[in-house]
């Protein structure tokens, strides 16, 4: 496995956030984690490059435990991508997506390379793109650039928290197009933080179910479909079913 979080488990002035999580993730495979607000998925996330510290369990990537280095070295194993991209705004693109290989010490020309390919791949050449600020960018591009970013030291997994909540529908769906598409080329495994099931349909290999804390089923989206296990699955369920229930009948209406 490539990554593994046993048991964490963190409070919050008393609150239990998160209690006794625990999952597996195979090289190049992903998982989403999803749920409605509240549920303890982004602390879960965030307990996984040590941006929140755990009160209890572990958490290990490659075979290395997040506890046997410092947590700056940590986080530069793993790629992050949050709502907004969080760019750093007084820097320009290319700045913000070479800060990795800045800080692992590339030389220049490889550097150049990854700007380059990366920009390319998610669709803002370089020659375009890199010497704009964030401030110049739409919502959707400024997304793009947080991927590249978060790409750019070449991890073998990705983190996103909710990175398509801010975006509009087409733009939403143009992303998670690139997004499976850069995965199969690049070959990272990612954990996805959403609400959303027809993400976690579109990227995930399998899908973790929280509730109160825990997880409380995993499979993949047709297990989870054919049979929830709780009725806090059935009810993440009953708004993607609606949705296409009411598209269905729209289309029949109009004869399409």
């Amino acid at each position: 496995m490539l990554l593994k979080a046993d048991r964490l488990t963190k409070s919050f002035a008393g609150t239990l956030a998160v209690d006794h999580v625990s999952f597996a993730l195979a090289p190049g495979e992903t998982l989403a984690l999803i749920g409605h607000s509240g549920c303890g998925k982004t602390t879960t996330l965030k307990m996984l490059n040590r941006l929140i510290e755990p009160d209890e369990g572990t958490v290990t990537l490659g075979g290395v435990r997040a506890h046997d280095m410092p947590g700056h070295e940590w986080r530069r194993r793993i790629g992050f991508v949050i709502q907004n991209a969080g760019l750093f705004p007084h820097k320009t693109v290319a700045e913000n997506v070479l800060v990795t290989p800045k800080l692992l010490g590339w030389e220049t020309a490889r550097q150049q390379a990854k700007l380059e390919a990366l920009l390319d791949m998610v669709g803002l050449p370089a020659r375009d793109y890199a010497g704009r600020y964030p401030g110049e960018l739409s919502g959707g591009q400024r997304q793009r650039v947080g991927l590249a970013r978060a790409l750019a030291g070449e991890p073998d997994i990705v983190l996103m928290d909710e990175p398509f909540a801010a975006l509009d529908p087409l733009t939403k769906d143009g992303l998670i197009a690139d997004i499976a598409r850069m995965r199969e080329e690049l070959g990272f495994a990612a954990v996805l933080v959403t609400h959303d099931f027809s993400e976690a349909l579109r990227l995930a290999d399998r899908i973790a179910v929280m509730d109160g804390g825990q997880i409380v089923q995993t499979g993949t989206a047709n297990e989870l479909i054919t049979a929830p296990a709780t009725p806090a699955v059935e009810d993440l369920l009953a708004a993607p079913r609606q949705m296409a229930a009411t598209v269905g009948k729209a289309f029949r209406e109009a004869g399409a």
